[in-house]
């Protein structure tokens, strides 16, 4: 089977969320392999959260004309650290799992002060 990238997210710093054609999602980090002449632009965050699935390469690629092959960051992927991030809608799961978190340290505090 040849793999295929469907999906993909910027998550934070230089990790992506990523989902395959055979169904198979994670977290792929590419802070160790932003070496050479075509990746070294993308050290710069702005550039790298630029990222998206091309159409016909069905791969990661960025506006400096960057691509990742997909069996390498298959190969890299491990498993999201959120499971929200592993269905649709996981930025809007993942944001509101955040908020309730935030909530719950407020109300602490508050409980805390005499």
């Amino acid at each position: 089977m040849i793999l295929h990238v469907k999906e993909v997210r910027y998550l934070h710093d230089y990790v992506i969320w990523l989902r395959f054609s055979d169904e198979a999602a994670g977290e792929v980090d590419l802070a160790d392999e932003l070496d050479g002449e075509v990746f070294e632009p993308l050290r710069k965050k702005s550039l790298f959260r630029a990222l998206r699935v091309d159409p016909v390469l069905r791969t990661v690629v960025w506006p400096n004309g960057a691509d990742v092959a997909p069996e390498f960051l298959y190969e890299k992927m491990t498993p999201a650290a959120y499971p929200e991030c592993d269905r649709k809608g996981s930025h809007e799961a993942l944001a509101a799992r955040e908020k309730r978190s935030r909530y719950a340290t407020q109300q602490q505090r508050k409980r805390r002060k005499p």
